[in-house]
């Protein structure tokens, strides 16, 4: 048998800036394990296809926009036994060589641990609060219309962990879905992102799986990455509507 390789991650790529993509596909080459790469274009045109030529890099067109967890879940027969880590991974994310190792090192500790997420920062050095709690409706709400936020900001902070010192490893509940490091076999195991959200709440939702699994996920301070965090929906209306649209199906399916 073919020994597995250390380590596979997967971006989605829709109209991605070239400069911040490059940036990140840099990031995970430049981590010293065996390692692969897959770049899903869901663009019609394939706009990525002949850009990366690295031989750790595999592109995969869709041709059309299948939305992120459809797109994630094209990789899932090609990591199947192949590799011990798979990470999901933003195209605007940035990290240093060591990070990857080092959060593995803290997964293999734990067998009923299924995936690690690391401290998330802007490119200015703010913190992002990348570890929730699962999202209620009206916090939801609160979030995604500024003029509500005063009213919701009891309910956002306690969403965000606020109440909690986010310089201390702990089991999360909700860990943004900008770079989730899993156990290949527990990604295999929960069947990749539920397809019905087209975009947004599915990496609510996947964590909700894992719960499911009987797993856990370990927000890890020790180790942070940039994030550029587009905050589309609340600068679209057309993202926006899509937000709530998922908002809605992950309600009706986890209840509110």
């Amino acid at each position: 048998m073919k020994e597995k390789i250390e380590i596979t991650a997967s971006i989605v790529l829709y109209n991605e800036d070239l400069g911040e993509l490059t940036k990140t596909v840099n990031s995970f080459l430049n981590v010293a394990l065996t390692k692969r790469l897959y770049l899903i274009d869901n663009t019609r045109e394939q706009l990525y296809k002949n850009i990366f030529h690295q031989e750790e890099v595999e592109y995969i067109g869709v041709g059309k926009n299948i939305g992120f967890g459809a797109g994630q879940n094209r990789v899932i027969d090609r990591i199947k036994n192949k590799s011990n880590f798979h990470l999901i991974l933003n195209p605007d994310v940035t990290f240093d060589k060591l990070v990857i190792p080092n959060l593995i090192k803290q997964l293999k500790k734990d067998e009923d641990l299924a995936m690690i997420s690391p401290k998330v920062l802007f490119p200015t050095g703010e913190h992002q609060y990348s570890c929730r709690r699962y999202p209620h409706f009206l916090e939801l709400i609160g979030r995604r219309f500024n003029f509500l936020n005063s009213f919701f900001k009891p309910a956002i902070y306690k969403g965000q962990y606020r109440d909690k010192d986010l310089t201390d490893s702990f089991y999360a509940e909700y860990l943004a879905g900008c770079f989730h490091l899993y156990k290949t076999e527990h990604f295999i195991q929960l069947n990749g992102f539920d397809e019905r959200y087209f975009l947004y709440m599915e990496d609510v939702d996947i964590c909700r799986k894992v719960d499911l699994l009987g797993k856990k996920k370990l927000y890890y301070p020790k180790e942070e990455i940039r994030h550029i965090l587009k905050q589309g929906s609340s600068k679209s209306i057309k993202l926006l509507i899509r937000h709530s649209f998922s908002a809605i199906k992950y309600f009706l399916k986890w209840g509110f």
